[in-house]
C-alpha cells in the first residue's frame, strides 16, 4: 500500500488544480446559467457521439457530403449533370437485351390464349438473344445444361408444381426432401451431429440469413452497433446484408496473393465485431482465403465465423476424391467455422433458385428464424426471408442430388478442375497478360499491364464469348463449368484470346469502347454515388417496356453472372 501513496498525492494535486480551475471559470455565474451550460453541453456531447459513431465511417460521409455540395454549385453542377446524362445514354444504348424489341404486352389479353399459342409465344421469347450458352462461351451462368438432367427436372417440377413448404402438413414429402437436402449438405461439409441449416433461394439469401443470425446474436450479447469484418473480395451480398440489417461493414484488404490479409483483420477486431468472413473461393479471382488462420482469430476472440462457399462449395467438397486435394481444409473440420453458405444451383447442378446455409450448431440457426407470436392470423414462423416458397425447386434440387450421386459429382469435378488447370497453364504462357493470384478451383481472372484488359473483353465478346468484367483491379474472368469441358471449347477459348491479343498489339493506343469503356470510366470516378446513379439505369432497363428510340449500341457485354 505504501508504494501507491505518492501516486495518490500526485492525483490529488492534479484534482485540486482542476477543481480550482473549474470553480474560477464558474465564479460569478448564476445557478440557472450553470444548469443551462450543463444541459447544452450534454446535448452537444450526445450529438457529437451520434455524428462520429455511425455504421458508415466519418470519412465516407464527409466525402458524400462534399460531392453532394459540389453537384449543387451552379456551373460545376451543370457540367457534372451533362456527363451523367451522357453516361446514362451510353449505358442504356449498350443494353443488348433491349435492342430490337419492337413491342411489349402491357395488358392482359381480352381472351386467354390457347396452350399451343402460349407455347409458341414462349418459344419466341426463349430464342431471343445472341449468346448461346449451349456452346460453352459463357462464364458461369449455366453450370450443367445436360439434356438428360433437364428432362428429369421437368418431370419432378411437374409433380411438385403446386407444393409449398409453408404447409408441411399438406406436403409432408416435400418437408422430408428439404430436410434431406440440408442434411446431405451438412455431411458433405463435415458437420457434426448438431450441425443444421436451411434451404434458401440462392447465395444472396444464404449470406443474408447468416448475417441476420449473427446480428441478432450480437444484440443478445449487448453489442449495440454490430460490425462484420469482410474481405474486399467477398461477395456484394455482404454489403446488401449490411444495408438491409443496419450492420457496419468493415472491408479488409487483400495481400498480393489476393487472399484476405489476416493481420489486417486481426487489427480490425473490436468489442463490436459480430462476425468474421472468408470465401472458399471468392468470386472475382477464384482464390481460397486462409480459412484456418482466420478461424484461429474466431476461436481466440469468440466471434462467429462464416465461410462463403456459394460459388465453389459443391466443387471443393469433391476435389479430394477427384484427385485435386486443396492445400488447406475449409469446412466444419476447422475449429472456429460456425457457418457455411453453398449454392446447390451452381456446381450442385440443381435449377436456379436453390442454396443452403449451414451452421455448426443449432444455437446459431435459431437466430436466423423469424417468429411473430401475436399475429391475428395465428403464430407466424418462417426459417428464411420468404414465407411461401416454390416446392418444385426444392424437389428438383433433391432429385438432382439423388440422380447425380457422389460418383457423378466427383467425375464432374475432375473434368472441371482438369480443364481449369489446363487453361491456367496455357494462359500463363501468353505474353502481355497474367493470372491474378494462384486460383485453386474453377475461376481464372485475367489482367494485363500492357493494354486495357477491357479491350480483350470487347474483342472476345465480338467472337461470341460472354465473360465477367471486374474492377479494382481491372480484369476479366472465366468461371469454368461443365460446358467448358466439352471437346474443343477450351482450345477455342485459348485461340480466341491469342487472336484478340494479337489484334490489340497492332494498336495499343486504340480507344476502348462499349461496356469496357464504361467500366474504365466508373473506376476513375471518385464520387461513387454517381456510379450508383448510373447503375440504376441498368436496373431500370430490366423492367423497361418502352421501345428503344435509337438503334445505337456499343460493342461489349454488359452482363454479370
Amino acid at each position: 500500500m505504501d508504494a501507491i501513496i505518492p501516486y495518490k498525492e500526485i492525483l490529488q494535486m492534479y484534482w485540486e488544480k482542476a477543481t480550482s480551475f473549474v470553480n474560477a471559470q464558474c465564479d460569478g455565474l448564476e445557478p440557472w446559467q450553470l444548469v443551462g451550460l450543463t444541459f447544452s453541453s450534454t446535448l452537444v456531447s450526445v450529438w457529437l457521439h451520434g455524428f462520429l459513431f455511425q455504421s458508415e465511417s466519418l470519412t465516407s460521409r464527409t466525402k458524400k457530403q462534399f460531392f453532394k455540395l459540389l453537384r449543387k454549385m451552379p456551373f460545376i453542377g451543370a457540367i457534372i449533370q451533362k456527363k451523367i446524362d451522357e453516361a446514362l445514354n451510353d449505358v442504356t444504348s449498350s443494353l443488348s437485351f433491349l435492342k430490337d424489341e419492337k413491342d411489349y404486352i402491357k395488358a392482359l389479353p381480352e381472351q386467354g390464349m390457347s396452350q399451343p399459342e402460349v407455347l409458341e409465344k414462349m418459344k419466341e421469347y426463349s430464342s431471343k438473344g445472341d449468346v448461346r450458352w449451349q456452346d460453352g462461351k459463357v462464364s458461369g451462368t449455366v453450370y450443367s445444361g445436360e439434356e438428360k438432367l433437364t428432362r428429369l427436372l421437368v418431370k419432378v417440377y411437374e409433380e411438385f408444381a403446386w407444393s409449398n413448404p409453408l404447409h408441411p402438413d399438406i406436403f409432408p414429402g416435400l418437408r422430408k426432401m428439404e430436410a434431406e437436402v440440408v442434411r446431405i449438405a451438412c455431411t458433405l461439409f463435415s458437420g457434426g451431429p448438431n450441425s443444421c441449416g436451411a434451404m434458401t433461394s440462392g447465395g444472396t439469401e444464404s449470406i443474408l440469413m447468416a448475417c441476420k443470425a449473427y446480428r441478432d446474436l450480437a444484440y443478445e450479447r449487448g453489442i449495440k452497433q454490430p460490425e462484420m469484418l469482410v474481405p474486399v473480395s467477398a461477395h456484394a451480398a455482404f454489403d446488401k446484408a449490411a444495408h438491409y440489417f443496419g450492420l457496419k461493414l468493415i472491408h479488409i484488404p487483400l495481400t498480393k496473393a489476393m487472399e484476405v490479409d489476416v493481420q489486417a483483420m486481426r487489427r480490425a477486431i473490436s468489442k463490436n465485431t459480430a462476425m468474421l468472413v472468408c470465401s472458399a473461393p471468392q468470386f472475382p479471382h477464384g482464390i481460397m482465403d486462409p480459412i484456418e488462420e482466420v478461424a484461429e482469430l474466431a476461436v481466440k476472440y469468440k466471434i462467429p465465423f462464416h465461410v462463403d462457399a456459394c460459388l465453389g462449395g459443391f466443387l471443393i467438397a469433391f476435389m479430394d476424391k477427384a484427385g485435386f486435394p486443396l492445400k488447406h481444409p475449409f469446412d466444419f473440420r476447422v475449429k472456429g467455422v460456425t457457418s457455411i453458405s453453398a449454392d446447390t444451383h451452381k456446381y450442385g447442378y440443381a435449377p436456379k433458385g436453390s442454396s443452403v446455409v449451414l451452421y455448426s450448431d443449432k444455437k446459431y440457426r435459431s437466430y436466423q428464424f423469424f417468429i411473430a407470436p401475436d399475429w391475428q392470423g395465428g403464430i407466424y414462423a418462417s426459417p428464411s426471408v420468404a414465407g411461401s416458397r416454390p416446392g418444385g425447386i426444392i424437389a428438383a434440387c433433391w432429385a438432382t442430388l439423388m440422380h447425380i450421386g457422389e460418383s457423378g459429382y466427383v467425375e464432374a469435378t475432375k473434368r472441371i478442375i482438369k480443364t481449369a488447370r489446363f487453361l491456367e497453364s496455357e494462359l500463363r504462357k501468353i505474353d502481355s497478360i497474367f493470372i491474378l493470384g494462384k486460383p485453386e478451383v474453377s475461376v481464372l481472372s485475367i489482367g494485363s499491364d500492357t493494354f486495357d484488359i477491357y479491350r480483350l473483353s470487347n474483342l472476345l465478346a465480338a467472337k461470341g464469348w460472354n465473360l465477367n468484367v471486374l474492377q479494382f483491379p481491372s480484369s476479366i474472368h472465366l468461371c469454368i463449368t461443365q460446358l467448358h469441358t466439352k471437346s474443343g471449347v477450351a482450345e477455342q477459348f485459348l485461340k480466341d484470346v491469342k487472336d484478340s491479343i494479337e489484334e490489340i498489339m497492332k494498336d495499343l493506343d486504340a480507344k476502348t469502347t462499349g461496356m469496357g469503356a464504361i467500366y474504365g470510366m466508373a473506376q476513375s470516378v471518385p464520387d461513387r454515388s454517381l456510379v450508383a446513379e448510373i447503375s440504376q439505369a441498368y436496373l431500370d432497363g430490366l423492367y423497361s417496356t418502352d421501345v428503344p428510340c435509337s438503334e445505337k449500341h456499343m460493342n461489349g457485354s454488359p452482363s454479370h453472372h
